[in-house]
């Protein structure tokens, strides 16, 4: 009987250790992940911030290079912005008549105010 005691425990040991490296394994595939995920919005984060436009300086020009901004959106943000001076943070464009909530969202990745 005591074979089969030692026998029990040594393969119970074996289970043990090989379920411990399962789950090593699933973590460190998981971690690894989530850092190429995290590089990869880095990389996004450059990209957007090199064509972001500024509200309180941009000419009726570039605002037209904002999507959905058209000729007279773009004349309506340069007014208010005379009207009422520098927009303080980016979503008080939404003050302009013509931006709503919904085409603010929209753009608000496209958009800086400074």
């Amino acid at each position: 009987m005591g074979f089969h005691k030692s026998c029990y425990f040594s393969s119970y040991k074996f289970f043990i250790k090989l379920l411990l490296l399962l789950i090593l394994c699933c973590l460190s595939v998981c971690c690894g992940k989530k850092q190429s995920k995290q590089v990869l919005s880095t990389e996004n984060q450059v990209i957007v911030s090199e064509t972001v436009i500024n509200i309180n300086t941009a000419p009726i020009v570039e605002l037209e290079k904002i999507p959905n901004i058209g000729a007279k959106t773009a004349r309506a943000i340069i007014e208010h912005r005379e009207k009422f001076g520098k927009f303080r943070k980016p979503e008080h464009l939404m003050f302009v008549a013509r931006i709503s909530d919904k085409r603010f969202r929209e753009i608000k990745h496209l958009i800086k105010a400074e």
